[in-house]
């Protein structure tokens, strides 16, 4: 069986900057404004993009799973203006959704939040990058 060749031009053995390095490879491939990854509480762990764009990504992220799971949960139902007042920051949330994508990675009993903002392949590209934030934080080769 031939080697697998190995695409990664730079690696780290540092969890955070091996993490730094998906999300900027992702993150230029892809064209997107910023990806981060955060913690539920919607805190920096990793990012690549403008600093204060990652910041805001990683705030928002809790709360927009949340929007989108709840949306989801009631696609039937039609939306009413409560239902767009239900969080203190539903206008920024609901202005930011539709450029938004999130990917949760579970991580030895943890979730983190992989986010995302513009970009043409966005979609594709955040389940690439969910899936490298998940190798390198389970400490895979």
């Amino acid at each position: 069986m031939p080697p697998i060749e190995n695409r990664r031009r730079q690696r780290s053995s540092d969890p955070l900057i091996a993490l730094h390095y998906q999300l900027a490879h992702v993150r230029h491939e892809s064209q997107m404004e910023a990806i981060v990854v955060a913690d539920d509480a919607g805190l920096v762990v990793a990012g690549a993009g403008a600093w204060a764009a990652c910041e805001e990504l990683a705030a928002y992220a809790p709360l927009l799973v949340r929007v989108c799971a709840s949306a989801s949960a009631r696609a039937h139902e039609t939306r009413t203006a409560a239902d767009s007042g239900a969080l203190g920051a539903a206008s920024r949330v609901a202005e930011m959704r539709p450029h938004v994508d999130i990917r949760r990675v579970a991580i030895e009993g943890q979730t983190v939040l992989v986010c995302a903002r513009g970009g043409a392949r966005r979609t594709a590209s955040l389940d690439r990058a969910a899936t490298g934030v998940a190798r390198i934080l389970r400490g895979d080769a």
